[in-house]
């Protein structure tokens, strides 16, 4: 990763004016400098941060002003690139299932980051050819392929971060308990080689019904004698990134800006988006707030059908898993100010697993975040009773099918 970059360039054209000033024609007028710290702006999955303009105008401030301007940027753009810290290429990740729909751009997303000093591709098949492709990108991280269950357990040695999304996708006509039987048994899979081969990893599952495949991963890692309740992590990311996306869509604010947090599970009604604790704070009025709900509820199902049987939510899943990888990462490397709501282990409610915001530490999950339960309107805590039993049946299941197939410790 290169250096902080500092840059000038000037507009090509512009018209300007202010009143009692003519200005007929119009004139080059931007000087703008930007220097950027690599570690926040590596990939657009956070705003870019440590970047500053300046506007001038020729007709108003002269050349020489201009020029002190310029001078006066430059010397900046020295300081500023010389207390820049290059970030350490540190962690090793594990994506399972990475030639798959979600696992091949969330390869690549991973790739990105400038945290990551190895990243390890596991399938069954296919995963020699994105490996070589990903291996051409010019991040600082090495790309290793493994393929098939032989290889299994090596693609986990030394690794501090697993992401799994491997697994079937969802059809049309299917819902996320379709799933089940077959996305447990590989889930139930890669949990054991996890906990024999890095057992200390941050383990974020993605396969769906995830409201059923993290309590089968809990308790692969019980049996195992590995459980960390604080290192399990259901990656719930993406009805929190639709959340926002609606809600700035549907009341016009930037989308940067909003935050929506969502609690409950992953998976249809267990899935309640907070709408009255967005922040910015906006107003909704009850139509609106049930149409909201709605949609981030079923907006899996928007893109299964819109797809038409070609697949279904790959890249916005592909690109929620990514920013929540990066938030681990971010944790990882001593950043004391990470937040994000992901379904874990929760005493939140009387649910042993429960989605909630919650703060995530070099050790994990380092604190639950109660508040955004509390003072909600009387629409969201009847949708939170409404969830309960839905969401309880789904961790019920997942234990029992876990139990049923007990692992060697």
């Amino acid at each position: 990763m290169a250096a902080a970059a500092a840059t000038f360039s000037v507009g090509t054209t512009c018209s300007v004016g202010r009143k009692g000033v003519s200005t007929p024609q119009s004139k080059p007028c931007a000087l703008r400098f930007t220097a950027q710290n690599p570690l926040k702006s590596f990939s657009g999955l956070k705003a870019t941060s440590g970047s500053f303009a300046c506007e001038s105008e020729p007709s108003f401030f002269g050349k020489e002003s201009t020029a002190t301007i310029r001078a006066s940027y430059a010397l900046k753009a020295q300081k500023e690139a010389s207390v820049v810290q290059q970030p350490q290429a540190s962690y090793k990740v594990a994506v399972l299932g990475a030639a798959g729909g979600i696992g091949q751009p969330l390869a690549l997303l991973i790739k990105m980051s400038p945290l990551v000093s190895s990243l390890h591709l596991y399938d069954i098949a296919n995963v020699k050819g994105v490996a070589a492709d990903l291996s051409h990108c010019n991040t600082p991280s090495q790309v290793l392929d493994f393929t098939g269950a032989d290889e299994l357990a090596q693609s986990l040695k030394g690794v501090d971060v697993v992401v799994i999304p491997a697994g079937v996708p969802r059809k049309p006509g299917m819902t996320r308990d379709d799933l089940f039987n077959i996305n447990a048994g590989i889930v139930k899979t890669l949990i054991e080689a996890v906990a024999d081969n890095c057992p200390d990893a941050f383990i974020h599952i993605i396969s769906n019904p995830v409201n059923s495949t993290v309590p089968i991963a809990a308790e692969v890692l019980k049996q195992k004698g590995v459980y960390n309740p604080k290192k399990l992590f259901g990656v719930s990311t993406l009805d929190v990134v639709r959340a926002n996306t609606f809600v700035a869509q549907k009341k016009n604010l930037k989308l940067i800006d909003v935050d929506v947090p969502v609690v409950g599970g992953h998976a249809g009604i267990t899935i309640l988006p907070l709408l009255s604790k967005t922040k910015p704070s906006v107003s909704l009025s009850d139509e609106e707030v049930a149409e909201l709900t709605v949609r981030i509820q079923n907006a899996g199902t928007e893109v299964v059908e819109a797809k038409a049987g070609a697949g279904s939510a790959t890249l916005s899943m592909a690109y929620a898993a990514a920013r929540f990888v990066e938030s681990s990462l971010r944790a990882l490397d001593g950043d004391s100010d990470v937040y994000e709501c992901s379904y874990v282990d929760s005493s939140l409610t009387e649910l042993p697993f429960f989605a909630s915001r919650i703060k995530i530490g070099k050790e994990g999950v380092e604190a639950l975040i109660p508040s955004d339960l509390q003072g909600l309107t009387e629409y969201e805590q009847k949708a939170l009773e409404a969830l309960k039993p839905e969401l309880k049946a789904s961790i019920e299941k997942g234990i029992a099918f876990a139990n049923k197939q007990p692992v060697a410790a």
